[in-house]
């Protein structure tokens, strides 16, 4: 990563903005530290419930909208554990009221064996808190993946 003389990354205008980064990447390491030990209300809360979408390598058409990615939550609360995980190049890109968080994550889990490149796009909501109004999870090279053993999920 690139810095200037002052070490905030050449990508953000000052130290305000590299906070809000870090803030928006402990956002998301919390939820995820809860997903990974069984829990989606870190998701669920961190997800807007007035403006939500959200793709899925697993899912072929998009989710639009709290309620139903809330159910689809709700049938894997409590079965998906990893031991550890690996987040991966975080980089959080800033514009005025909203961020995009980009990064790589792997973790071998009682479901699946993730790869994923994540983007989660960011707005500060009308309460003053920061929360994903869009989600994408999609496979690092589907083309090399092997399919075929995939769990059940649900």
């Amino acid at each position: 990563m690139e810095q200037n003389n002052n070490t905030v990354p050449v990508w953000y205008k000052d130290e305000n903005e590299r906070r809000l980064a870090e803030h928006i990447i402990e956002l998301e390491k919390s939820a995820l530290d809860k997903w990974f030990n069984g829990d989606t209300s870190g998701y669920e809360r961190l997800w807007s419930e007035r403006s939500f979408t959200y793709f899925d390598g697993a899912v072929t058409e998009r989710i639009d909208d709290h309620a139903s990615i809330a159910v689809f939550l709700k049938t894997i609360d409590g079965k998906l554990f990893a031991d550890s995980y690996n987040f991966r190049n975080p980089r959080v890109q800033l514009g005025q009221d909203m961020a995009v968080l980009t990064y790589q994550l792997f973790a071998k889990t009682t479901l699946i064996d993730m790869e994923y490149n994540c983007i989660e796009v960011y707005q500060k909501e009308d309460d003053g808190v920061w929360r994903v109004i869009h989600s994408t999870w999609s496979f690092i090279r589907p083309m090399d993946k092997d399919f075929t053993p995939v769990k059940e999920i649900v």
